[in-house]
């Protein structure tokens, strides 16, 4: 006779073992079906390999961050928050830290530590995991959860968990097979769009200054209808276009509007918040110290000077020109160049780039008090495979820890 246990959770991410472990440290018999043939490859890559596992933020700013939607974490934080995750990998014998107060790595700063830890505690506790597993099906009678069909075999369980994640990164997996599984019993999926990303622009001056990094962008959308989507932090150029912590936060705004759009107009001030008087009386103190310098060594003191040189050539100015050489005109270009610099977006490289997935299963179709689904009994979720996104910083893994486990509980 095939075997019955308390629940099945389906996919080995951060979601998914914690469910798991959670669940079988409360007695229940559990089963966790891998459909690639090692557990966790995606949170191996994650954090570039460091793993991030959360930060340092009160719930209540650490859920603000999340949006409009970041109150339906509340009872899952209330259980499981940044503390409680700490204090769960210190007594699976991980060391943690936070080095720059924020960010909390283990020690290792490496992503092997955790999932070694995470294997550990799942055999400790009993939980029988098969990998190569894709399942197909939920099985489910009369609203009620029965169990799953793989490829190759049936299992059965009253509870199942979907930890399939989101579709950023399929070479890790990830195809979206949650979604599948959750429509087919009723659930609605939001629509679906690559967050977490670098964005490539159409202006190719960008190529130039692909050696720096400028700290404080401020950037905005400059749509008529979007002109109150803007961002603020460190940004990084690159051969194509843009990256860096700013970018990849600010993506998962504008991939929807570059399916939209077909192209994304942005404004960004590079020189720290500063207006156009700011920068005017700054420039005009440096001419007052060295009359004598080229205009770029002015321009320098407040970027790079590949970026300096590059918005010289925008406002039709040669960089090695002096200021009293240059027209009045040409002046008050450059600063405003200096104050918005206008790039355009006009692509990415789509859900083989993206770390996260913007949209997913309904919130509304899910009680966030236990992550079960409002619509089939036995039915939970957990993790990326559910409509809410974080921004860079431990935000996502710690939203899937906590609500794994508060799916594993099984209330």
């Amino acid at each position: 006779m095939d075997k019955k246990y308390d629940l099945i959770v389906i996919g080995s991410g951060a979601a998914g073992m914690m469910s798991a472990i959670v669940s079988a440290r409360e007695g229940k018999s559990v089963l966790l079906l891998e459909k690639l043939p090692q557990i966790a490859s995606k949170l191996k890559a994650t954090g570039g390999g460091r793993c991030n596992l959360t930060n340092t933020l009160s719930n209540e700013e650490f859920m603000r961050k999340f949006g409009r939607d970041g109150r339906f974490m509340q009872d899952a934080l209330g259980a499981f928050d940044s503390k409680a995750l700490v204090d769960f990998f210190a007594q699976i014998g991980v060391e943690t830290h936070a080095p720059d107060g924020f960010r909390v790595f283990p020690t290792s700063h490496s992503a092997s530590t955790i999932i070694s830890a995470l294997a550990n505690e799942m055999q400790r506790v009993a939980v029988v995991l098969q990998c190569s597993q894709k399942v197909e099906h939920i099985l489910q009678e009369n609203n009620q959860i029965v169990g799953v069909k793989t490829q190759t075999q049936t299992f059965y369980a009253p509870n199942v968990i979907v930890a399939t994640g989101g579709l950023g990164y399929p070479t890790l997996g990830a195809e979206g097979d949650g979604y599948t599984l959750a429509s087919e019993l009723g659930h609605k999926i939001t629509e679906l769009h690559p967050a977490m990303m670098p964005l490539k622009v159409k202006e190719s001056w960008v190529a130039n200054c692909r050696a720096d990094t400028i700290a404080k962008v401020e950037l905005r959308v400059d749509l008529p209808k979007h002109k109150k989507l803007r961002a603020n932090g460190d940004l990084i150029f690159t051969n194509n276009g843009l990256r860096g912590p700013v970018i990849l936060d600010f993506a998962r705004e504008i991939t929807p509007l570059l399916e939209l759009y077909g192209e994304v107009p942005l404004l960004l001030n590079l020189t720290k918040g500063m207006n156009e008087e700011q920068i005017a009386t700054h420039l005009k103190n440096e001419i007052a110290k060295n009359p004598h310098a080229k205009i770029i060594e002015h321009i320098a003191t407040l970027l790079p000077h590949a970026i300096s040189n590059e918005l010289c050539f925008l406002a039709d100015i040669v960089p090695h020109a002096k200021h009293k050489e240059i027209e009045g005109a040409k002046r008050a270009k450059l600063i405003q160049l200096l104050t918005w610099t206008p790039l355009t977006v006009s692509g990415h490289d789509g859900f083989k780039m993206a770390m996260i997935t913007r949209g997913g299963i309904n919130l509304k179709e899910i009680n966030p008090k236990t992550m079960q689904s409002k619509i089939v009994n036995g039915l939970y979720f957990c993790g990326e495979v559910m409509n809410l996104d974080g921004p860079c910083g431990g935000y996502n893994l710690q939203w899937s820890f906590a609500s794994g486990a508060l799916a594993g509980l099984l209330k």
